[in-house]
């Protein structure tokens, strides 16, 4: 399968490592998804929002070409093109003030264009997936919420806009949410048994039928 990875976080992709100011949870999960991933032989595509220097803020100009469906940014024609190309999409942040990061926020509002990525055939009713081998979406995500109160509590916001604000009405189903809570109170040796557990998750994930 084609995995597209989307990553969110300031100190990049390669802030994997325990190094002081320098490290990132969702950068090692980051890393421990693709070694499960490249051990069943699937094909990882890494978008690095950060490296990009992809910007989030939809501006005047670039709500006028999402409107009329003429990409002017060729950072973001090469997203989409890089969707378009996609079986599986893989989303990697830590969550903030329990939403998302804004690179994140930014990559939904100006990437996932109408009429490029998805259709409304009749205004008020579900949206058509327009990503041919799209077949659903993971999300791991980083907070320091206890899971059971960001459910119970605050509702669980961020799989109610990515799941079902986002792709279910696209009519993708198949989603699934991992979420790692607490991380900066555990020890070293727990956060190493998450990172393996996740690589062995990954790397048996698409093993059967999808």
């Amino acid at each position: 399968m084609n995995i597209l990875i989307i990553f969110d976080h300031p100190y990049g992709s390669g802030a994997s490592e325990n190094i002081l100011h320098n490290r990132s949870y969702s950068a090692a999960l980051l890393a421990a998804t693709i070694r499960g991933l490249r051990s069943s032989g699937h094909r990882i595509d890494l978008i690095d929002l950060h490296k990009d220097g992809f910007n989030p803020v939809m501006s005047a100009s670039d709500l006028a070409s999402w409107r009329t469906k003429e990409v002017i940014d060729p950072l973001i024609a090469d997203y989409q093109q890089r969707l378009l190309e996609a079986d599986h999409l893989i989303f990697i942040f830590p969550v903030w003030w329990e939403g998302m990061p804004a690179m994140m926020k930014g990559f939904l509002d100006k990437v996932f264009a109408k009429g490029i990525v998805y259709s409304e055939p009749k205004p008020g009713r579900l949206f058509k997936c327009l990503l041919p081998r799209l077949k659903g979406a993971s999300l791991l995500t980083v907070m320091a919420t206890p899971t059971y109160i960001y459910r119970w509590l605050f509702g669980n916001p961020i799989t109610k806009m990515m799941f079902r604000g986002t792709f279910r009405k696209m009519g993708i189903n198949s989603l699934k949410w991992y979420n790692y809570s607490g991380m900066e109170k555990r020890t070293l040796e727990q956060r190493q048994l998450y990172l393996m557990e996740t690589e062995k998750l990954f790397a048996k994930r698409w093993n059967t039928t999808y």
